[in-house]
C-alpha cells in the first residue's frame, strides 16, 4: 500500500492542476463543550483542515466532477454532523450543477464524541447520494485506507463504480474494534481490497494514482457524447448459412468469436466491472462501461470461453448482469446484451442460488428498461440462460448462431429418449438464424463470410449494433 495522502494531497494528484474550487464554508465548534472544542481545534492544527472532510469542484483531464474527499488527519476521518453537514450540501450542489461525484474516503466512521446525532446523519447523506444517481448523474466512489464503519455502510458502498486502493483495510467493523468485542482477532485479509474485489464486493484494486486514467476512461462513457459509427456496415447479403447442425458445431468451436473479441476489436474506452456488489462474482458474464464503435453503453455478455461443466452459468452470473442492466437504466446509456451460453448451471446449488428466480427477473428488468436495447446472438444461444439476455428491442444474430430451449441433444433425449435425433432436433425446432427471422425473434442477421475470423465478425457485429443503436436513439429508445 502506497503512503496514505493527506484530502489535499488527494485532490492535488487527481484534479488537474489549479482547477480545484473549494465549496466549504467556516465550520463554527462554538455550540460544543469546551473539551470536545479543544479536540476540533488540535485536530485541526495536526489535520492542516477545519473538518474531515474537503469538498468542491474541478476538473479531471478537462472534464468538470464534483469531489468529497475524506482527511483521516482530522479525528480517524469520522463523520460528525458539520462534516455531514457539508457531504450533503456538496452532494446537493453536484447535483443541481449536473456534476458527476468522485467520493474518496478514509475514515473510522461515525464521530463518537458526537453520539447518535452524528450516526444518524449517514441517512442524510445516502438521501443525498441516491437523489444524485436519481438524477442520471454519475457518482464513483474511491475508498481510502482505512475506510470502516458508518462511512464504508453507508455513501461508501453506494457507488456506480467503486475501487479501492491496494491493501486498503475496507469493512464494516474495524479489527481492532472487533478484538476487544469478541475476544479473538478477526481473520487476517478478509478486510483488504483484494479480497473484496475478488468477492466480487468492489470493482477493482487501483492505484491512487492510477485514479485519474480510471475517471477519464469511465466519464470517457458516462458523459462523452456518442460519435457516428465509423466501421464498414455488412449489407444482408453475401453470407454462408450452414446447415443448421454445422452451425451448432461451429459455435461450439474454441476459435469461434466471443465477447471479449467484439470488445476487443470493435469497442474501445472499455472499463469492465466486477461481480454484483454484493459478494458474488461469476466470469461467466461480463459487465463492461463502453463504446461499441463510437456508442456509449453498459456491454453484458456471456463469454462462452468461461464456461464449462466445471464452471458453468450460475445465478451469481446473473445478477451480475441485471446490475448492468439497473446501471443502463439509471445513467440513462443504452443496454447491449451478447447471448453465448450451452446452458446455465443444473445443479443443487444454482437450484438453492435461485436460478430459475434470476432468470425471470432478467427478462423482467429487459422488458422494462427505458432506454434503447439490442440483444445479440453471438453464437449459442441455449435455455433459459440465453432467454434472460434476450429480449432486447433489437435481436441480433449472426448468421449461424442459434436458440434453443435445450441442446439439441437434451431436445432429443426428451422427444426420443436417446441423443441420436439430435441433428433432426435442431433442424425440425426452427433454431437457425433464417428461422428466428421468419418467427419474428431476431430483427438483424450479420451475414458470415467463407473467410471470416473473430476479428472481421467482431467488425461486423459492433457495426450492426452500432448502427441500431444511432436508429433507436433517433427514434426515441
Amino acid at each position: 500500500m502506497s503512503q496514505r495522502l493527506s484530502a489535499q494531497g488527494l485532490i492535488d494528484l487527481v484534479l488537474d492542476p489549479g482547477s480545484f474550487q473549494s465549496w466549504d464554508q467556516i465550520v463554527d465548534i462554538a455550540g460544543h463543550p469546551e473539551g470536545y472544542q479543544r479536540e476540533l481545534r488540535a485536530a485541526a492544527a495536526r489535520a492542516g483542515t477545519d473538518e474531515s472532510v474537503l469538498t468542491g469542484r474541478g476538473l479531471v483531464r478537462g472534464r468538470p466532477v464534483a469531489v468529497v474527499v475524506n482527511e483521516f488527519a482530522f479525528l480517524g476521518g469520522s463523520i460528525g454532523r458539520a462534516a455531514s453537514g457539508r457531504i450533503v450540501s456538496a452532494v446537493r450542489r453536484a447535483t443541481a450543477e449536473g456534476l458527476p461525484l468522485l467520493a474518496t474516503t478514509a475514515s473510522g466512521g461515525t464521530r463518537m464524541q458526537e453520539g447518535t446525532p452524528a450516526f444518524f446523519e449517514m441517512v442524510d447523506i445516502c438521501r443525498a447520494v441516491m437523489a444524485h444517481r436519481a438524477a442520471g448523474l454519475p457518482y464513483l466512489v474511491h475508498l481510502r485506507h482505512p475506510t470502516t464503519g458508518g462511512v464504508y455502510a453507508s455513501w461508501g458502498s453506494l457507488g456506480h463504480v467503486t475501487v479501492a486502493e491496494p491493501g486498503a483495510l475496507v469493512g464494516f467493523l474495524g479489527p481492532k474494534v472487533f478484538e476487544a468485542l469478541e475476544g479473538h482477532p478477526f481473520p487476517e485479509g478478509v478486510q483488504r481490497a483484494e479480497n473484496l474485489a475478488e468477492k466480487g464486493v468492489i470493482d477493482a484494486s487501483v492505484a491512487t494514482e492510477d485514479l485519474p486514467a480510471l475517471i477519464d476512461l469511465t466519464l470517457g462513457v458516462l458523459v462523452d457524447p456518442a460519435v457516428p459509427p465509423a466501421l464498414p456496415l455488412r449489407d444482408g447479403g453475401g453470407g454462408t448459412q450452414l446447415p443448421v447442425w454445422d452451425a451448432v458445431a461451429l459455435t461450439r468451436r474454441t476459435d469461434r468469436l466471443g465477447v471479449r473479441d467484439l470488445l476487443r476489436y470493435g469497442a474501445h474506452g472499455t472499463l469492465a466491472l466486477n461481480g454484483t456488489e454484493e459478494g458474488e462474482q461469476d466470469a461467466a458474464v461480463l459487465v463492461t462501461l463502453t463504446r461499441l464503435d463510437g456508442q456509449p453503453c453498459v456491454l453484458v455478455g456471456q463469454d462462452l470461453h468461461q464456461q464449462s461443466r466445471a464452471t458453468p452459468l450460475g445465478p451469481a452470473a446473473l445478477r451480475e448482469a441485471r446490475r448492468g442492466m439497473r446501471l443502463a437504466d439509471e445513467l440513462g446509456l443504452p443496454l447491449v446484451t451478447v447471448i453465448d451460453t450451452p446452458g446455465a448451471e443444473l445443479s443443487v446449488a444454482a437450484e438453492e442460488g435461485a436460478i430459475a428466480g434470476e432468470i425471470a427477473r432478467c427478462i423482467a428488468t429487459m422488458v422494462t428498461m427505458t432506454v434503447p436495447t439490442v440483444s445479440v446472438i453471438l453464437g449459442q444461444g441455449c435455455g433459459g440462460g440465453a432467454l434472460a439476455l434476450l429480449p432486447a428491442r433489437v435481436v441480433v444474430a449472426t448468421q449461424n448462431a442459434w436458440l434453443s430451449p435445450l441442446p439439441p441433444e437434451g431436445a432429443s433425449v426428451i422427444r426420443f429418449g436417446d441423443l441420436d435425433h439430435a441433428t433432426q432436433m435442431a433442424e425440425s425446432q426452427g433454431i437457425g438464424s433464417a428461422a428466428l427471422v421468419e418467427f419474428g425473434i431476431v430483427h438483424r442477421v450479420v451475414p458470415e463470410l467463407p473467410d471470416d475470423d473473430a476479428e472481421s465478425l467482431a467488425v461486423a457485429v459492433a457495426s450492426t449494433v452500432a448502427n441500431e443503436l444511432v436508429r433507436l436513439r433517433a427514434l426515441g429508445g
